[in-house]
């Protein structure tokens, strides 16, 4: 890597971030999952802001224990408070946590990446609210608004009906309302549920803003999936639909690429081609965008199938895109991400398949 780096000094040269650090990350056997969900991690800046500020505020607690949460500060600290610009690191502890805490990761099989993200993402919110519920419950902090999860807004006496909002539900929750129209009384249901991220069912030859409004699409309930309307007080038949009620700051989107097929009894991936933007707008799942999304990572899956393969990431920095395989990190161009779109043809060669992709929320243009 010592050569690789250098050459990604130079080819930035004085256009190189002032405090930014560019570092590989090194394979533990088929770790990629792993390496590759960190480095969009890294990238996505609120994300890393407030785990650093965390880390700071926690660092000097003798009686807290390891886990995912404080094993991940620990990497990013060491990363970002790096001599050199540009290098490798070793994610030793971070990895053995992870193997310790779920067995799924244990062993040294080709694992998902969209798998290990959503564990990652929901341990860090269990372990950041059990804190704040533990801080609450502490005597000498109930003066204090303050705890390790950040500021939170005090609470009348005897509401714990709500849920504490930590800093990563600021970063990647949204909300969904699945609305139902009972086709008899016309009466609306809407049941509103949480998401970290969106996970789209993809077709030949489409792009993101279809598949998110064949996810808003309109069903019909009918036959034997008949709604149970409380109104008519009995089984109805109903139209559904899936829209989004808030937008997340940072939009996680999911692309569904590894299909169950019956006949083969067993997964198989999707190549197809599907365009994602530089530049997104939720215009058909969204009643009142007031959100743009602009693309600053794609977790790309290289491979035919969704037992074997690899995990690279494409990560867009201070306007520049770098590439992220393991130990190596180069400089790249934004056209890159256009190769990871798919192929138009199903027994094509290009098996470089943009898996999850990372948006960022930016002020809206008038």
């Amino acid at each position: 890597m010592g050569a690789a780096s250098s050459r990604l000094e130079k080819a930035l040269g004085e256009q190189f971030p002032e405090g930014e650090r560019y570092f590989g990350l090194e394979n533990f056997g088929n770790t990629c999952y792993c390496n590759s969900v960190l480095q969009a991690l890294y990238f996505c800046v609120p994300f890393r802001e407030q785990l650093l500020e965390y880390y700071a505020n926690n660092k000097s607690a003798s009686d807290g224990e390891e886990n995912m949460l404080t094993c991940l500060a620990d990497l990013f600290s060491q990363i970002s408070n790096q001599k050199k610009k540009t290098g490798v690191i070793a994610p030793k502890r971070f990895i053995q946590r992870l193997k310790k805490q779920n067995e799924l990761f244990r062993s040294y099989m080709h694992q998902d990446a969209h798998e290990f993200l959503n564990f990652l993402l929901n341990e860090l919110v269990d372990i950041l609210e059990k804190e704040c519920k533990a801080n609450k419950e502490t005597p000498q902090n109930s003066s204090s608004n303050k705890s390790s999860n950040g500021p939170i807004n005090g609470q009348p006496n005897g509401s714990h009906k709500e849920p504490e909002t930590t800093w990563v539900h600021k970063c990647f929750q949204g909300i969904l309302t699945n609305q139902t129209k009972c086709l008899r009384c016309e009466t609306v249901t809407d049941r509103d549920e949480t998401f970290l991220d969106l996970s789209l069912d993809i077709e030949q030859n489409s792009s993101i803003t279809s598949c998110l409004k064949n996810f808003s699409s309109t069903e019909t309930l009918n036959a034997e999936d008949k709604f149970f309307c409380d109104k008519c007080c009995s089984l109805q038949e109903a139209q559904k639909r899936m829209k989004i009620k808030k937008q997340p700051n940072i939009l996680v989107i999911h692309l569904k690429r590894f299909k169950y097929i019956e006949q083969l009894g067993r997964y198989k991936k999707l190549t197809y081609r599907v365009v994602f933007p530089l530049e997104l707008k939720l215009m058909n799942t969204v009643d009142n965008s007031d959100l743009e999304y602009s693309l600053f990572a794609v977790l790309v899956h290289v491979g035919s199938g969704p037992n074997h393969g690899h995990y690279i990431s494409v990560v867009k920095s201070h306007n520049h895109w770098l590439f992220f395989d393991d130990e190596t990190v180069e400089m790249t161009d934004e056209s890159m991400v256009q190769t990871f779109f798919g192929s138009a043809q199903e027994f094509s060669g290009n098996t470089d398949n943009g898996y999850i992709l990372f948006y960022e929320s930016v002020a809206k243009t008038s």
